[in-house]
């Protein structure tokens, strides 16, 4: 074997360690990444949030591939949470409710009739107090909310029909287990039951709960209508659900990736609000023609029992955030 033949020889494996090694370099630069919620695939909260993977992973030149985890696969609600600082998911759509376990100032949003309608609550997830607060939670935690998406004024269903706050006395009812959630139901008599969301249809038919709450979307894709005759237009939550990201995730991203996921999931939360509204106005004569009673309530009797019952100091917030959140327009 001559020399030139060995030179060449070694060069040509050289190269091909080199292209080996960038190819690698290029597989291995590509992170996977998971987002997992609780919502059923029908639901914009999941389509949309499909849209921004491959927006985000478009956006990115490829470099984050996110999988999509929906209909609690991940874990329940509280599971996934949890998962966000233990490092078992990089990225959430959940209720701001259970971010308040640790941080309580996030709550206020599901004070009962604290938001006047969606409008009004995408108005509130754009002002000084609410990014006041995301500062402050992602101080204390390293979570990072990155979008709000209105979830729909949430309403009350029933295996019997009632008009006002008396009327809800002693029915046992399910909701989720959240301080703010239970308020108006405790105010006005009933007997809250916290029950996992995964297993609130079962529930229902079973009759070890007789009555739920959940906006309209959410009684059309669980098919709570089929276990339930009437729903009370009580509206005495109007909802929204936050796109949060884990600190292993967010911390690690530069500042042009960090605007990527920011700009994507809140375009994605334009997107489902758009079709959460529009599902919203059609669903009331749905639900009227599968046979359910649809019973206009006197809400004056329930805003004046929470007041009453569950003033808003008694549950930890203050005046002043009260005050700022109904200034919000």
């Amino acid at each position: 074997m001559s020399k030139r033949f060995t030179l060449k020889t070694l060069a040509a494996v050289g190269a091909m360690a080199m292209g080996t090694l960038l190819v690698s370099t290029g597989a291995m630069a590509q992170q996977k990444i998971k987002w997992a919620h609780v919502y059923e695939t029908s639901e914009p909260y999941h389509t949309e949030s499909v849209w921004a993977a491959e927006e985000i992973k478009k956006r990115s030149n490829g470099k984050f591939d996110i999988q999509v985890f929906p209909a609690s696969t991940l874990g329940k609600e509280t599971d996934i949470n949890q998962g966000l600082t233990l490092g078992t998911v990089d990225m959430i759509i959940s209720g701001p409710s259970f971010a308040a376990r640790t941080y309580p100032r996030f709550g206020i949003a599901y004070y009962p009739f604290i938001f006047r309608d969606g409008d009004h609550l995408i108005a509130y997830s754009k002002s000084p107090v609410f990014q006041e607060m995301v500062n402050e939670f992602r101080s204390k935690t390293g979570i990072q909310v990155t979008a709000y998406t209105y979830y729909g004024a949430r309403h009350t269903t029933a295996q019997k029909a009632f008009t006002n706050c008396a009327g809800m006395k002693g029915i046992k009812i399910r909701v989720p287990d959240v301080p703010a959630y239970r308020a108006t139901p405790e105010a006005c008599g009933a007997n809250p039951t916290p029950i996992a969301f995964a297993e609130v249809y079962l529930a229902l038919q079973n009759g070890t709960v007789e009555a739920q709450e959940n906006p309209l979307t959410t009684i059309e894709a669980k098919k709570f209508y089929e276990v339930q005759k009437a729903i009370m237009m009580t509206g005495h939550i109007v909802d929204g659900l936050t796109t949060q990201i884990a600190p292993h995730l967010w911390n690690k991203l530069s500042d042009a990736e960090k605007k990527i996921f920011s700009d994507v999931t809140q375009e994605a939360a334009v997107r489902a609000t758009g079709k959460i509204k529009a599902r919203e106005a059609e669903l009331v004569d749905e639900f009227k023609k599968k046979g359910l009673q649809i019973v206009q309530v006197d809400r004056k009797s329930f805003q004046d029992a929470v007041l009453k019952n569950k003033p808003l100091t008694g549950m930890g917030f203050t005046q002043s955030d009260f005050d700022k959140i109904q200034a919000a327009k």
